[in-house]
């Protein structure tokens, strides 16, 4: 590379990547084949539009790029329709929440100070200023959704929009029961997936026997059960939410970016028509609130490498993946618990889990802080009714997508809870901090990431 600056840098990241824990619940580490679909020629190609319906020439390339990620896409959770050209989760949600609510409608979503997304209403984001957001929160005993709480102030406010979904909550979500509820006042009911994509995949690929690599050689790969004999898990976003949206990377593995997906496609709830009179389906209102709703030109050297991760998503290896994804976050929760670290709600259901450090008299940001001098890397997370700012917090937020990517199991654990244990109450002992960072960086030697 010429500018020798930006070289340096990008292996400086390298090297801290290759040498550190990496706890932070929203990362992971793709594989080389994403890598080099996302350094391709690809970012040269302008395409707004879909697939055949592009404003621009030379697009026949692109277009099977775009097919194979949204068929692949499509397989892996037995969707109707999907669109991959959301460049973020955020964006994924900003064009799925304009194409069914205008301005100044009401729209319901999990509070962020109890583990909610900016995008579900926060004041400080375009959710909370476009529209009226209503929050809802968790039990304050319990510090899980109070979903009768919940029913009671949706059939008080009368939301046109019901977001589910979260950033830093570790317990399942019952989309049945919030679909009863917006059944119930005649709202859309929207699934942000993000952080749980990966699991939802598992539980649908299982049922549907949707496994198969789709190299273009895989004679099975075509003769997977038809859409409508496939099986969604027995609490599937795909199957109870009006469409779900996604970020790609996570516990996707891919890169980073968004999806929109509708298990099943339907006419829209507002009855918006066709200049011919025709309901349009739901699935056309979310393709219009993408392009030209709320981008451009898509970028292909993401979707390309979207694709390319959905590919290694459709091998068996995903799932011995993802569920040792979750063994680690419980077993995560349990070495920390043997420790006296108070893990809000109890305990986790799925990747991450929130640690309360109230108790040991060390705020969520000297935390991050001092973890990330030893080579472990999280972040600090408000908890649930948190006195501090979201600046200081009185968490930490853990996840187990990357360091599992990298090939460690239970076992290894118990050594991550035992450095975090020793660098949080030691935390202003340099001469430690140091020794553990060293000691870090020679044991994840032994989990070599990036090989070609």
């Amino acid at each position: 590379m010429k500018d020798s600056i930006i070289e340096n840098l990008i292996d400086l990241e390298r090297k801290r990547q290759i040498e550190g824990i990496e706890l932070i619940a929203s990362e992971n580490f793709v594989s080389t084949d994403v890598l080099q679909a996302m350094g391709s020629v690809l970012t040269n190609k302008y395409a707004e539009g879909l697939p055949q319906k592009r404003y621009y020439g030379g697009c026949d390339v692109v277009d099977e790029i775009e097919n194979l990620a949204r068929d692949r896409a499509k397989k892996i959770f037995n969707a109707e329709w999907v669109n991959v050209q959301p460049h973020s989760g955020s964006q994924a949600n900003a064009a799925a929440m304009m194409a069914v609510v205008k301005p100044g409608d009401t729209i319901m979503g999990f509070d962020l100070a109890h583990g909610g997304h900016l995008t579900h209403g926060s004041k400080v984001s375009f959710s909370g200023q476009i529209y009226k957001a209503i929050p809802y929160g968790l039990d304050p005993k319990k510090e899980i959704l109070d979903m009768d709480e919940i029913e009671s102030i949706a059939l008080n406010q009368r939301p046109k929009l019901i977001i589910c979904g979260g950033s830093a909550y570790s317990r399942e979500w019952d989309f049945k029961r919030f679909r009863d509820i917006a059944d119930k006042i005649g709202s859309y009911l929207m699934g942000d997936i993000a952080h749980i994509a990966g699991l939802e995949a598992r539980d649908i690929m299982v049922l549907s026997k949707t496994l198969g690599f789709d190299d273009g050689n895989n004679p099975n790969f075509d003769k997977m059960l038809p859409h409508n004999e496939r099986g969604y898990g027995p609490n599937s976003a795909l199957k109870y939410c009006h469409f779900v949206t996604t970020t790609t990377h996570k516990t996707l593995r891919g890169p980073r970016g968004g999806m929109i997906l509708v298990g099943k496609d339907f006419e829209n709830l507002n009855g918006i028509k066709t200049k011919k009179g025709r309901t349009k389906m739901i699935s056309e209102l979310l393709d219009s609130a993408v392009f030209p709703g709320t981008q451009g030109g898509p970028l292909m050297h993401v979707i390309a490498a979207k694709a390319v991760a959905f590919n290694e998503n459709l091998q068996p290896g995903f799932l011995t993946y993802i569920d040792q994804v979750k063994l680690n976050a419980q077993k995560l929760a349990e070495e920390f618990q043997k420790r006296n670290y108070r893990i809000v709600s109890g305990g986790t259901d799925n990747h991450l889990l929130l640690i309360d450090l109230t108790d040991i008299d060390i705020t969520g940001n000297l935390a991050e802080k001092s973890l990330e001098n030893a080579g472990i890397s999280i972040n600090k997370n408000l908890i649930p009714f948190d006195t501090k700012s979201p600046f200081v917090t009185s968490g930490i937020r853990i996840g187990t997508p990357a360091i599992t990517t990298r090939g460690l199991k239970e076992d290894d654990m118990v050594r991550i809870v035992d450095f975090i244990d020793k660098i949080l109450n030691n935390h202003d002992n340099e001469k430690n901090l140091k020794n553990i960072k060293l000691e870090i960086k020679q044991w994840m030697s032994v989990f070599p990431l990036f090989q070609e």
